[in-house]
């Protein structure tokens, strides 16, 4: 934990990750009490039954991905070596612990608690969470899912929907920002120890996984077309967050990754085809638009906006 030696920018980074447990520390929220204010101020919660179905399939996911976090994050802590990095991790184990209590609760309030999801978001829960190196749980719970989670908690709390939600959510979001941040400032050493072997099955892995949350999105999307929100619009604010993490991860190691700039390449172009961005327009136009997500990448796409600070 304390004999290696390090880089100034290693140095830089462990002072960071000790700043997210501080940070942690002092931004914990009490999520009985919190609740239980909003339930008292804006009353019982009550929406249609075609909401509350959507509500209750889209918080699924969240409910039982802040738990496959939890475990993930615990995980973490346990094996990672540099203790700042065990404290970051630790105190994200904390947040996410109240995460999945907080929404079991609000769930349990609209209703019976979804007790499962979708085949597809299972197989995407389960890659982290069963992975079988800690570059795997970082770069699958860290720059995958969170990223994804920050995008749903955005769009479900624009919707206004429900105000005890869209309140909630503004405190998930708040924790979660710190989370990718773990991912960001500790995968670059991770990343460095690994052989060519390593680095490949990594890529492999992090392909599929990608592959699979895109299966996801099509497993929701009922959901989303039940609250009145584009998927076009889910799409893109999830790819933005996770080019944002991906532009973070490359500025800590100094140097591009043309490997996931190809996966990038390549979602953007299978995500014109299967949500396309013309649906209604003829062939030629939605070919022409998958050519110009593959070739342009999602930075230049026109389904994507820049990067922004969340």
């Amino acid at each position: 934990m304390f004999d290696r030696l390090r880089t100034e920018a290693e140095a830089d980074a462990a002072r960071k990750l000790e700043g997210i447990y501080h940070k942690g520390q002092a931004k914990a929220w009490d999520g009985q009490a919190t609740l239980d204010e909003l339930l008292a101020r804006h009353g019982p919660i009550t929406l249609p039954p075609r909401e509350r179905d959507a509500i209750q399939g889209l918080f699924a996911v969240i409910l039982w991905g802040e738990l496959a976090a939890w475990k993930v994050s615990a995980d973490l802590a346990l094996q990672l070596e540099p203790l700042e990095a065990k404290m970051a991790a630790t105190s994200q184990a904390h947040d996410e612990a109240r995460h999945f209590y907080v929404m079991h609760r609000y769930l349990s309030a609209t209703g019976e608690p979804p007790r499962q999801v979708g085949p597809r978001t299972t197989r995407v829960l389960l890659g982290a969470l069963y992975a079988r190196s800690l570059a795997k749980k970082v770069v699958g719970m860290q720059m995958m899912i969170e990223p994804m989670a920050l995008a749903l908690f955005q769009l479900l709390r624009e919707s206004r929907v429900e105000p005890v939600l869209s309140e909630l959510l503004e405190l998930y979001e708040r924790d979660e920002a710190r989370h990718v941040a773990l991912g960001v400032l500790h995968l670059p050493r991770l990343l460095q120890s690994m052989t060519m072997a390593e680095t490949i099955d990594l890529y492999a892995w992090e392909f599929r996984e990608y592959w699979r949350q895109l299966g996801m999105m099509h497993e929701l999307e009922p959901y989303f077309q039940a609250l009145g929100i584009d998927m076009r619009r889910v799409l893109e604010i999830g790819r933005t967050k996770q080019l944002r993490a991906i532009s973070m991860l490359q500025d800590e190691l100094g140097t591009p990754m043309p490997v996931l700039e190809a996966f990038v390449r390549f979602f953007d172009a299978k995500v014109e085809i299967e949500f396309p961005s013309d649906a209604g327009g003829p062939f030629t136009t939605r070919m022409r638009n998958v050519l110009l997500a593959a070739q342009r990448g999602a930075m230049n796409a026109t389904w994507i906006s820049k990067p922004s600070t969340p």
